[in-house]
């Protein structure tokens, strides 16, 4: 429930131009198709009790999960910045004479702080604005649909099968993205607690979540100029406009401390997988936090033009990329393994069984991705098949079914077999 999610909606009618219906459609089906892979990833948690990105180690090996760690980093860059643009647009239109670029050093210097105190201190700041924003987002869902001007959009809208397939893909990739951290909360749970209630926690709230912000955020693309979603908010909520800004600015401030914390903890991650002498120490992590929030507000400060179709870009290519490790990391789980693993394997410096480097899921990866690239449809490049195809974007699901396929057949051919069940004592506690 942040700004950055009712952007991601405006992008169905505001950058693809879908009938405020048809957006919405799309946003239902593909949050409910997304929401699975996730909740799927949250089962894991109670089980393993490690991190999701640590798992990743037993599909790709010691070293080579080091790879998805850093796909993952980049992820959480991408978001940090995206959301420090909106909450940093939330508060130009509520504070006179403020400008986006001071609100984008502001907002930063606020997620730093947060982050450097930890992960208590996001997770308790999370649970109490949640109750806040819950609130004020179903006030302001309810005035906008209230509100004929939200609908006098004074442009043509229609529906178009690449706009809907377009967004149901966005809806999806939204879902996802929270794949590479879900565990990294649902491991919390006692193991007996089991996947059942990991998965449907994850699922319902996610979906429920991202869906009411998305149609909010469909209602406002359709008065969206210049790429300021928030501006168009404000004016069609009237004299509650200002309060809804300030409540998801400051929200949006402080929360997108959980992208910075959980990007560094992606790299500290790495860096005790390349050297057996480093150490995830205070002063390493405070200073990986400060470097990375810097980078971030580059970023911020120097795509927040133009910004719906940026962050389309950006979502785009961040589905392009979580798809395959998706597919291969559940089937890994769910079809080949059954959640069966050695998870001390999984922290030895030689891989254990899992290796340094696992051939198989590296290779069924790269596969993956290549396979997208003619059917990737992005503002920079557009591949060969997407025209044939009436502009819409398939490349994921055509990911999705080559990873997966891939790799359920080579390591069935390889006589892949399960690994022990980890014993209590195996699970280590890890930074992250």
């Amino acid at each position: 429930m942040l700004p950055l999610t009712i952007v991601t909606g405006a992008v169905g009618t505001g950058v693809l131009g879908l009938p405020f219906g048809w957006a919405v459609a799309a946003i239902v089906a593909g949050n409910l198709v997304g929401g699975l892979g996730a909740a799927l990833h949250a089962a894991q948690g109670p089980h393993l009790g490690i991190p999701q990105m640590l798992q990743a180690r037993a599909q790709f090996g010691y070293h080579g999960g080091s790879i998805l760690a850093l796909i993952a980093l980049l992820m959480f860059l991408g978001f940090f910045a995206s959301n420090l643009v909106v909450a940093a647009q939330s508060f130009a239109e509520v504070v006179p004479g403020a400008s986006v670029d001071a609100g984008i050093a502001v907002c930063t210097a606020v997620a730093l702080i947060v982050a450097v105190f930890g992960y208590d201190l996001v997770r308790k700041l999370m649970a109490a604005v949640s109750v806040v924003l819950g609130a004020v987002l179903l006030t302001a869902l309810v005035m906008a649909l209230g509100n004929p001007a939200a609908f006098a959009t004074g442009r043509e809208l229609a529906f178009t099968p690449a706009g809907f397939c377009a967004m149901v893909a966005i809806g999806a990739v939204w879902q996802l993205a929270y794949a590479p951290y879900v565990s990294d909360y649902s491991r919390y749970l006692p193991e007996r607690t089991g996947a059942r209630p990991a998965f449907w926690a994850t699922y319902s709230g996610l979906v429920l979540g991202t869906v009411l912000v998305m149609v909010l955020g469909a209602l406002v693309g359709l008065t969206t100029r210049d790429g300021n979603a928030m501006g168009a908010l404000g004016a069609l909520l009237g004299d509650f406009g200002p309060v809804t800004l300030a409540a998801f600015g400051v929200a949006s401030a402080v929360m997108n401390s959980s992208n910075i914390y959980s990007g560094v903890m992606c790299s500290l991650t790495v860096l005790e997988t390349v050297s057996d002498r480093a150490r995830a120490t205070t002063g390493t992590r405070v200073g990986m936090t400060a470097v990375y929030a810097l980078l971030a507000m580059a970023m911020a400060l120097f795509g927040q033009h133009d910004f719906l179709v940026v962050f389309k870009d950006f979502v785009a290519v961040l589905l392009y990329v979580l798809i395959p490790w998706s597919a291969i990391n559940l089937v890994d789980y769910f079809v080949l393994r059954k959640g069966d693993y050695a998870v001390a394997d999984m922290f030895a410096r030689d891989g254990g069984r899992y290796g340094r480097w696992d051939p198989v899921g590296l290779a069924c990866y790269a596969i993956g991705l290549a396979v997208q690239v003619p059917f990737m449809a992005t503002s920079v490049f557009t591949g060969p098949l997407v025209g044939p195809l009436g502009g819409v974007d398939v490349a994921w699901i055509v990911g999705l079914a080559a990873s997966a396929g891939l790799y359920l057949a080579g390591r069935r051919a390889g006589g892949n077999r399960p690994a022990r069940a980890p014993a209590a004592h195996d699970v280590q506690e890890q930074p992250s």
